[in-house]
């Protein structure tokens, strides 16, 4: 039987990458369809049901496990664009930006952190993946963090702000080396992301 092929459109990213997790497609089972045909001795129906392929452990729980992640991007997104691209902090704008990463970037990407952390994929190498992705957002979160600090004064701190570039640096490359091991991942299963 020749194994069904879906669609998963996923675009992982996070601040500098550009986007928000959002799988778009479909992965659910083809409509029931039947054809009628009419000739001259009498008319005929042909059943072109089509059966929903068997899933292997592994497809399911990747299945499960990008389900999972769907739920997440809620928090990702509105912290995301609460802190928006990246800004040059001034003394003039170092108060908005404080309120910003207070009020709702760093709450929101807590709670995003907090959620990826409670995703326990079966796969052993879905799971070391997605440790990867857990990695690479908490040094995100930790360089929201360090920017929240460094603004929290009347004067910005520079070497704050600086620590707090770095972990961003850091989380991206981990987040850009789940992306690549996620698609390879899904590739191998049988599905184009």
């Amino acid at each position: 039987m020749k194994k069904r092929s879906w669609v998963l459109s996923i675009i992982m990213s996070f601040v500098l990458l550009g986007g928000v997790f959002a799988p778009a497609g479909s992965y659910a089972a083809a409509a029931e369809d039947s054809t009628t045909t009419y000739s001259e001795e009498g008319y005929s129906e042909v059943d072109t049901t089509e059966e929903e392929p068997v899933l292997s452990a592994d497809e399911q729980d990747f299945l499960d496990y990008m389900d999972a992640l769907v739920e997440t991007t809620v928090y990702e997104k509105k912290a995301l664009d609460a802190i928006g691209g990246s800004t040059y902090v001034t003394s003039s704008n170092r108060k908005s930006i404080f309120l910003k990463l207070n009020n709702t970037a760093v709450p929101n990407y807590t709670k995003y952190v907090s959620m990826l952390k409670q995703i326990k994929p079966e796969n052993a190498e879905l799971k070391k993946i997605h440790a990867k992705l857990v990695k690479g957002s908490y040094a995100q979160l930790e360089g929201y963090l360090l920017f929240k600090k460094s603004v929290s004064k009347t004067k910005v701190n520079s070497a704050v702000l600086k620590q707090g570039n770095a972990k961003i640096a850091t989380g991206i490359k981990g987040i850009e080396q789940y992306n690549k091991e996620i698609k390879a991942y899904a590739k191998a299963l049988g599905y184009d992301l």
